[in-house]
């Protein structure tokens, strides 16, 4: 296990995301009542229309009209003061739902700026195309369909590899301990982000780790569930450490294959509304159930751990979690942008409200302070599944 990526937390995963395509911001204003809001007090306004004439007055640089007004409306969303609000941008929302889902069209590989020139592979998507064609971790790229790129930022490469126009895309390639540049042809596939890893441990016990709740999270899940089924897997270890939520349908899909028949998790928006998920009962886990979780395990990962945990029927293991209990919702924009709002507070099972306060392990273990900063840590030296795994009699 990576310890940069089992520490990272990122922490604005997006919860139960759901998109709604606004008529038009015009449309959208006239149906606002009068003398709201913030745009609606003249003084405001003034006060923009001021600092735009100080810009024109006294900027050096020349202004850019479309950069600006995407400043007011980031500006906007910014003065809630709600780290999970925002503004985005058409192709900021573009790649996010990409994230989100988990699959876009492309080569399955990550890539870095390499310092000395070009980009550098760091990782190759398993089973994805690159990896299939032979890109290795570590190789530089140079130029695209014989296009110099050394000089491009990451994400202009990115571009010119997804919007080539063609099935497929020849990178140059300069890898170590190889005089010359080979050229590599790769097709350009939809490509699905990993995000369940499994194994089989000692003692027919399965590992899933869950990296993240993507809209493709549900069937890979599915498919590790199945193969350690295959295996004569008698015991499970879900890891949700470092896991910082995702799509509410992804974990409530799992959570059917797993819980008893009743509520998995309920929402209440502003106005008293609930809504609520529920498992039908007709694929409950069968066997014992270890999950585990970090101070970085947030939002969707907590619905997990809370509804495991409220019904009783598997031990929750490590260190409290995030406390991410709200909600967010994207509504799509006319004009491509799109804006991300809290919008409700979700409820465990047994009716708690975990925001800020996160949910305590059954079993709290701290990882070993020594194996905080090493770049792998192995299952036996890994006392946090140790722990799990003597929770379930190993």
């Amino acid at each position: 296990m990576k310890n940069s990526e089992y520490w990272k937390g990122v922490l604005t995963g997006i919860l139960g995301t759901a998109v709604v395509v606004a008529g038009g911001w015009l449309g959208y204003v006239r149906a606002i009542p009068e003398n709201t809001g913030v745009l609606s007090d003249r003084a405001h306004v003034q006060k923009l229309e001021y600092m735009e004439s100080l810009i024109d007055e006294y900027y050096l640089e020349e202004k850019d009209e479309e950069k600006l007004a995407e400043g007011v409306y980031t500006g906007l969303i910014y003065g809630l003061g709600d780290p999970y609000s925002r503004y985005y941008t058409a192709e900021e929302y573009e790649e996010e739902n990409s994230s989100t889902e988990g699959a876009y069209v492309g080569i399955g590989i990550l890539m870095q700026k390499n310092p000395e020139g070009g980009v550098v592979i760091v990782q190759c998507y398993e089973g994805g195309p690159g990896e299939a064609a032979g890109l290795l971790v570590g190789d530089i790229i140079s130029a695209v369909d014989g296009e110099d790129i050394t000089e491009l930022p990451v994400s202009d490469v990115a571009d010119k590899v997804k919007n080539s126009g063609n099935d497929s895309v020849t990178l140059t390639i300069h890898r170590e301990d190889e005089l010359e540049p080979v050229e590599i042809t790769v097709p350009i596939t939809d490509v699905e982000l990993p995000s369940v890893f499994h194994e089989m441990l000692d003692n027919h016990v399965g590992y899933i780790r869950i990296s993240e709740f993507k809209g493709v999270t549900y069937d890979q899940y599915m498919t590790a569930f199945t193969d350690l089924c295959g295996q004569g897997m008698e015991k499970l270890v879900v890891d949700l450490r470092s896991n910082p939520g995702g799509l509410l349908t992804s974990v409530c899909d799992i959570l059917n294959e797993i819980l008893p028949e009743g509520l998995i998790v309920y929402t209440e928006d502003k106005y008293g509304n609930r809504e609520e998920e529920r498992s039908s009962g007709e694929n409950t886990l069968e066997m014992p159930l270890a999950v585990l979780v970090n101070e970085s395990s947030a939002s969707a990962s907590e619905i997990f751990a809370g509804a495991v945990q409220d019904y009783g029927i598997g031990t929750i293991v490590g260190t409290t979690t995030y406390g991410k209990g709200v909600v967010q919702s994207i509504r799509k924009l006319s004009d491509g942008s799109a804006v991300k709002l809290t919008v409700s507070n979700y409820y465990t099972p047994n009716g708690n409200n975990i925001n800020k306060v996160g949910i305590t392990p059954d079993v709290e273990e701290k990882l070993d302070t020594d194996l905080l900063n090493k770049e792998e840590i192995s299952h036996e030296e890994d006392n946090q599944l140790q722990a799990a795994l003597k929770a379930l009699g190993e």
